[in-house]
């Protein structure tokens, strides 16, 4: 994978276990195989992205499977839509789950081998998903600012995590495809109802990007249920929700098992 520098912008070249620019910055390789290019003067916290509760949280539930059939979905999609991809991007890949196998997928399907590359800005996450998926490439970055070429992408992945237009614009090349997951309008409504006296809907996803053209959008419910203690707890500690209940409540929500909606748009975005 060809990095690009985060403070000069110019190409970065691997030299043994370093990544430098001609301008002599230097980004070390972790023991794990990530790169970290996200400088600290471009850090808008300590830690920034999810902090290792969420994280374990959220590595812990996705392991058990509740979310494969959204993961079975976007490989099915992708493997329709851009069989031939050669460079895939993962943006806010968190610990690897949908990477991984987005790239099991996109393997079994072609005789040319593709590339995936993993960003987030979770350094806690990024260390985990290089470790346990060595075949996959990952580094710490912004998504608002990622460190790739212009046009070095055929296909990006964007699940639930914020980017900028800008950029998708810029890395996707043309008549590549993006392929997005947002919530969709009842997604975690059981949830919704504990937490707010006037429970509102998510709004409706538009399936508009300026630059992109929409191919193809639909939308995957299913209910999640929920049984065992532990499952629960990661359920809400990988998200929001954690913030937002009382210990009494997330002791009744663990009692009492936890019935829920899944709704997640999907769309297929092709670059102009």
């Amino acid at each position: 994978m060809q990095y690009i520098c985060p403070l000069c912008r110019t190409v970065l070249t691997l030299n043994a276990k370093s990544w430098s620019c001609e301008n002599r910055h230097q980004f070390d390789c972790a023991k794990e195989g990530y790169v970290n290019l996200l400088p600290v003067q471009k850090k808008n916290s300590k830690d920034p992205g999810d902090n290792k509760t969420m994280m374990f949280a959220r590595r812990e539930f996705l392991n058990k499977g509740y979310y494969q059939k959204l993961s079975d979905r976007v490989n099915e999609l992708a493997t329709k839509y851009a069989a031939n991809a050669e460079n895939i991007l993962d943006i806010g890949c968190g610990e690897g789950y949908y990477s991984h196998r987005l790239f099991e997928a996109m393997a079994h399907t072609r005789e040319v081998d593709c590339v995936l590359q993993g960003l987030d800005i979770s350094k806690s996450a990024i260390k985990y998903a290089a470790k346990r998926y060595p075949d996959l490439h990952f580094c710490v970055a912004s998504a608002y600012e990622m460190p790739f070429e212009d046009g070095l992408f055929d296909l990006a992945m964007r699940i639930y995590a914020p980017s900028k237009l800008d950029e998708l614009q810029r890395a996707i090349k043309q008549d590549g495809l993006l392929i997005t997951v947002s919530p969709g309008p009842m997604h975690h409504f059981a949830m919704k109802k504990i937490i707010y006296s006037e429970p509102k809907p998510h709004d409706e996803p538009k399936a508009e990007l300026e630059g992109f053209t929409c191919l193809h959008n639909e939308r995957l419910c299913y209910q999640l249920d929920l049984s065992d203690p532990v499952d629960i707890e990661h359920f809400l500690n990988m998200t929001p929700y954690a913030w937002k209940l009382t210990q009494e409540q997330k002791t009744q929500i663990a009692d009492q098992g936890l019935s829920c909606e899944l709704d997640f748009s999907i769309e297929i975005h092709q670059r102009n």
